[in-house]
């Protein structure tokens, strides 16, 4: 999988609670109507409406963050991370609205699973132990697979995408040129899903190979068996 780009969390005592909307509510919606919908792009924005977008964002970011200063500990931690979150996959909307693209509405796929990774990875913060431990590893699996799954819909979007382009081309040359090319895009979106899935895998395995390790002896020997069996490790 591509390098990891998830925003840093801040460390911070333990203490629970926010009073920013959770952004997996708020952000993902915009993230599922952007993506690589063929309506978005087509709806580009001023540079008028741009501008105004871009002092909205900032504004909301500023609010968001000052609603924090009433907290404390991890809770703070976590609500600056919401807001910081927020503002980021916003950024990142207004840019796929602006300049409309297959690579902007996968940026915002992108900044989605961090901001999401960012939130989660810090509440683990109100753990210990193994507990804690787990909750960071599931974090990071709920990423990778966001960001896997992100980058499936842009490949094979790019790839359909240079096949229309190619069969526009064959048009009244031949009927077995266009049809190569429809099937050269499917092999590449199938080999895409297919490094998604392995990506998948080898982060839900993480998270299993941690949940063995509360255990001792016989019982984590028997777990981490169960655990390469399950996800075909040797």
């Amino acid at each position: 999988m591509a390098g990891d780009t998830f925003i840093v969390a801040p460390g911070a005592a333990a203490n629970k609670g926010t009073t920013v909307n959770r952004i997996g509510n708020n952000t993902i919606a915009i993230a599922i109507g952007l993506a690589f919908s063929a309506g978005a792009m087509a709806q580009a924005m001023s540079k008028g409406e741009y501008k105004f977008g871009q002092n909205r964002v900032a504004a909301e970011y500023k609010s968001g963050k000052a609603a924090c200063a009433a907290l404390a500990g991890n809770a703070k931690d976590v609500c600056r991370l919401e807001a910081l979150g927020k503002e980021k996959v916003a950024k990142a909307e207004l840019e796929a609205q602006f300049k409309p693209s297959v690579n902007a509405s996968y940026k915002v796929s992108i900044a989605t699973a961090d901001a999401d990774y960012s939130v989660a990875r810090e509440k683990c913060d109100d753990a210990a132990g193994n507990v804690k431990n787990v909750c960071i590893k599931q974090a990071k699996a709920a990423a990778v697979a966001a960001r896997a799954d992100a980058g499936v819909r842009k490949k094979t979007t790019d790839a359909h995408e240079r096949a229309d382009e190619k069969s526009d081309n064959f048009q009244g040359v031949a009927d077995e040129k266009t049809f190569a090319a429809q099937k050269k895009a499917n092999e590449q979106s199938a080999e895409a899903r297919k490094d998604a899935a392995l990506d998948k895998r080898d982060a839900d395995y993480a998270v299993a190979k941690e949940k063995c390790d509360a255990f001792a002896g016989d019982a984590k020997s028997n777990c981490m068996n169960e655990a390469k069996s399950r996800f075909g490790k040797s």
